[in-house]
């Protein structure tokens, strides 16, 4: 029964994840089930980490094949998979080198070391200031808490690390406004997750890239949540016709395996000398070997514009919501990343949801947000927006 191990949980597992009273035991492309055997359909995906679905075959033979030839050695020595994922990502991403890494944290951590060092050692920059955006996420180690300007994750871990200065997202005049010569770095995210699902305007990115340029900023972007197809390409600049200095990735990467990654220029890249950073574990030949078939699933799913197609078709679902709802206050996305602002708190939204059998949440307090996996077909978007119409019409009656 579930109530068995949430005891045991609270009783060994320490209280830090407000967790919704369900044990998921098994997962299979859109669905889960929970110990007593009761179905799910997930459009949260782990938190955009299963966009492939859950235990897609691809990325199961990859891993068993691999967990049965080479798990783990270290990077003191070469690796195949790591070679062959780090050549995909570069080609992908039309960047020229790639670090690999164990989560979005630690990616972006790695992003703002390299963006210094190379500031400091090729732009002859000192002070190592970095500009991030309000309403940003990324990370919760100190550095990545200081580039997250948000009290509620920062309260009672100061004193946080310094060089660190935050504007308003999609406010071009204010960025200009705060950038000095200590400036070496900006790190934006194309569709802020935890902050709301807020997509940057198209002309937004163009000014950030051009800024930049003009002032020999490192321009980072942070495809944590909104890369590897969750927007309907492999990553989310690429509707915007710019290229970041460094792009870091994660979620997933991996399939479900934990993995980040950084990539950069050629150029940042040859600041950092051997022993400027490294991991353990990063880039292991089972979380490569992983990434590498999740990665290739991905490339097929967005073939031809589909998941485009059907985040467009899952947007003007909750459109049509919002015209019969008075306190739907906005809906906004890109591809299936996709978010729904409410009047009021929308955490009993998504228990109310749990009990019709989908998986949501609600981030930034007041917007549900929807990130199923990129093999969401129209008839589970019309499920899930069939129950969502019972439960606000419910909220209405009252």
């Amino acid at each position: 029964m579930n109530e068995n191990w949430i005891e045991l949980e609270k009783k060994y597992h320490l209280q830090i994840y407000g967790r919704l009273p369900v044990v998921l035991v098994e997962g299979r492309g859109m669905e889960v089930y929970d110990i007593n055997g009761k179905k799910y359909y997930d459009f949260l995906a782990g938190i955009g980490v299963n966009n492939v679905g859950h235990c897609h075959p691809k990325v199961v033979e990859a891993i068993k094949k691999q967990a049965e030839t080479l798990i783990h050695t270290s990077n003191i020595y070469y690796t195949i998979p790591q070679i062959k994922l780090a050549k995909k990502l570069v080609e992908l991403s039309g960047l020229d080198k790639a670090f690999f890494c164990n989560s979005g944290a630690e990616a972006n951590e790695g992003a703002i070391k390299f963006a210094r060092k190379y500031a400091s050692k090729v732009l002859g920059k000192d002070g190592g200031e970095i500009i991030s955006m309000y309403n940003a996420f990324h990370g919760r180690t100190l550095t990545t808490l200081a580039a997250t300007p948000k009290p509620k994750y920062q309260e009672g871990f100061h004193p946080l690390p310094q060089g660190f200065k935050y504007v308003p997202f999609n406010d071009l005049e204010a960025l200009k406004e705060s950038i000095s010569n200590k400036t070496c770095a900006i790190i934006v995210e194309p569709v802020q997750g935890e902050g709301g699902i807020n997509v940057a305007d198209k002309d937004y990115l163009k000014g950030v890239r051009d800024l930049c340029d003009d002032k020999n900023i490192v321009l980072i972007f942070d495809e944590v949540q909104c890369g590897m197809g969750r927007t309907g390409k492999m990553f989310a600049y690429e509707h915007y016709g710019v290229k970041p200095d460094i792009v870091t990735l994660a979620k997933a990467l991996g399939g479900g395996v934990p993995i980040g990654a950084v990539i950069l220029k050629e150029e940042i890249g040859k600041a950092l000398n051997y022993g400027d950073h490294g991991t353990t574990f990063g880039g292991n030949p089972l979380a490569c070997s992983a990434a590498l078939a999740s990665v290739e699933v991905i490339e097929e799913l967005i073939k031809d514009n589909k998941v485009i197609e059907k985040g467009d078709y899952f947007i003007q679902k909750l459109k049509n919501l919002k015209e019969k709802y008075d306190f739907i206050k906005e809906v906004r996305g890109l591809g299936l990343m996709i978010g729904t602002e409410l009047e009021f708190n929308g955490s009993e939204i998504v228990k109310k949801m749990l009990e019709r059998g989908f998986l949501i949440n609600c981030t930034s307090d007041v917007v549900l947000r929807f990130l199923p996996p990129l093999i969401v077909e129209k008839e589970h978007i019309d499920s899930l927006i069939d129950a969502l119409d019972d439960v606000f019409s419910k909220i209405e009656q009252k």
